[in-house]
């Protein structure tokens, strides 16, 4: 993985997953270490973040390297300066870039212009980082990933895309739910069914949530209107409104299943109030495991560590 962009989690395969986990399972019990003292990396974020930030800035210094952050106003990417020549920049500067950016075109100009890694820390088409963690949050709760069921329940956003792909890459089945108009973007289905024919996940996708939580092991949602969407806001939660998930539905999965949310959540409209303070609830292990993820992910990209497959 050393020196290579990770703009969707299908530029990884199922083996760079799993050691990406394992990676991160010996870094989280290691704690902090001087592995990227002498690296830098450059954050560019046209969106406002908590996790993505604060866990990315803490990941390099916890590696004994050095983040930089660059908000909207100080960069203004394709507006105040073209974006091949913030790319071209930020690489005489910094060992990677890190971007969150509204359009996945975006991360693609970054990645063509910029010398150095590109990461994509959440784009209208994927968020990859948050998928990867929260792989890990499973392997730490059931032990493994292959031949469990993970039910996305909500809207097929970016979040969903990423997690469709990193499941069928490990053996992971999928079943989303998603009411009509909202559902997965084609050519990522296409892609994820594709993949699943080499590690065997089920792909499935349905409109009704019960059907797609019957006896899953892991039942996940995501914000009904995400940033950029709030003229949408009104139609989408009427289209969503029998979308939540709540105790009724969580019932229906296994009775050790677990409850995932990438966060921010908006409590009475995707989650049922109350919900996320369930024991079945992962959400701030989830949380806590962007860091570790992004160590591992940094050490790879930045510092070619690898750990042995059978670590994992």
């Amino acid at each position: 993985m050393k020196g290579k962009d990770l703009l969707s989690v299908a530029d990884l395969t199922g083996e760079d997953i799993r050691l990406l986990i394992s990676n991160a399972v010996e870094m989280k019990a290691e704690g902090w270490s001087t592995l990227l003292s002498e690296k830098v990396l450059a954050l560019v974020f046209e969106k406002p973040s908590l996790r993505t930030r604060v866990s990315f800035e803490v990941a390099m210094r916890q590696l004994g390297g050095h983040a930089v952050y660059l908000s909207p106003a100080e960069v203004g990417l394709g507006k105040r300066e073209a974006t091949a020549d913030v790319a071209q920049v930020l690489a005489r500067y910094a060992d990677a870039i890190t971007a969150r950016t509204f359009s996945h075109e975006t991360l693609e100009i970054l990645a063509k212009y910029a010398r150095v890694p590109v990461i994509n820390a959440l784009s209208d088409v994927e968020h990859p980082c948050q998928a990867l963690a929260d792989l890990l949050t499973i392997y730490e709760k059931k032990g493994g990933l292959e031949g469990l069921t993970m039910a996305f329940i909500g809207d097929g956003n970016n979040v969903a895309h990423s997690l469709m792909l990193a499941a069928a890459l490990t053996g992971l089945n999928f079943r989303i739910a998603s009411p009509p108009g909202y559902r997965a973007r084609q050519n990522i289905w296409e892609q994820t069914r594709e993949l699943a024919l080499g590690s065997g996940s089920e792909i499935t996708c349905t409109e009704d949530p019960a059907i797609a939580v019957r006896d899953a092991d892991i039942v996940y949602t995501d914000v009904w209107v995400s940033m950029g969407q709030e003229a949408q806001a009104a139609e989408r939660r009427k289209a969503f409104a029998s979308y939540q998930v709540n105790e009724m539905l969580l019932s229906q999965a296994k009775p050790d299943a677990i409850l995932m949310h990438p966060l921010p959540a908006h409590h009475g409209e995707e989650v049922s109030e109350n919900i996320l303070s369930n024991p079945q609830s992962v959400v701030l292990d989830q949380a806590e495991n962007r860091l570790h993820l992004q160590k591992a992910l940094l050490a790879a990209m930045l510092g070619g560590l690898e750990i042995p497959l059978s670590n994992y």
